[in-house]
């Protein structure tokens, strides 16, 4: 089942290479705009979407020179 899954999301990305980077640069953004708007939330003291944003683009960056 999670090869199945993985597959498919492999031949979803095979085309959008750029995909995944660009998401993890948004939320990289919504945390910079978020410690404006939320100063003192347990997201902000966390750095949650810079944490998930830097993830992401890099796993999306991997994964689109191996494809």
């Amino acid at each position: 089942m999670i090869s199945k899954l993985l597959d498919a999301l492999s031949n979803y990305l095979a085309r959008r290479k750029g995909l995944l980077p660009i998401v993890g640069l948004v939320f990289i953004a919504l945390n910079l705009a978020l410690q404006f708007i939320l100063p003192g939330s347990i997201i902000v003291a966390s750095n949650l979407c810079l944490h998930l944003g830097l993830i992401i683009a890099i796993f999306g960056l991997m994964l689109a020179w191996a494809l």
